[in-house]
């Protein structure tokens, strides 16, 4: 079998998977897309997994890092800045206010981009604001 190369992801084409990865936010992703707001979206997500956290949907929140990795992976220069940016950056808070049991399986099931990512911008923070 051919390995088959996947497109570039590009701001449109990642708000299309994101309409389709989180159907609960898709009417919100396609007002914030008509306003060109692709960090919106990329907060609307967050925000979407802040709640799944407090209702301890584990699982979920992992599946759904897993998925924007995939978009990380393939994304464009701005796609990856915005996930670095505000996904990414996002999980100190989960961390913050998750039990501490499930922040570890969070990031076991992390994938190695993003732990990598987490884990230099925790360091950046400790240099820059003695965090």
């Amino acid at each position: 079998m051919m390995n088959v190369q996947m497109k570039t992801i590009n701001q449109k084409i990642a708000i299309e998977y994101l309409k389709f990865f989180y159907p609960p936010l898709r009417n919100e992703i396609t007002q914030l897309s008509v306003q060109d707001n692709f960090a919106g979206i990329m907060q609307a997500t967050v925000n979407y997994l802040k709640r799944l956290l407090q209702e301890s949907k584990v699982n979920i929140i992992a599946h759904h890092i897993k998925l924007m990795d995939m978009i990380y992976k393939n994304g464009d220069s701005y796609v990856k800045g915005m996930i670095e940016n505000l996904f990414v950056r996002s999980f100190e808070s989960f961390k913050k206010h998750a039990k501490l049991q499930h922040w570890k399986l969070l990031y076991q099931y992390m994938p190695v981009t993003f732990q990598v990512i987490y884990n230099d911008q925790r360091k950046q923070d400790r240099i820059f604001f003695g965090k």
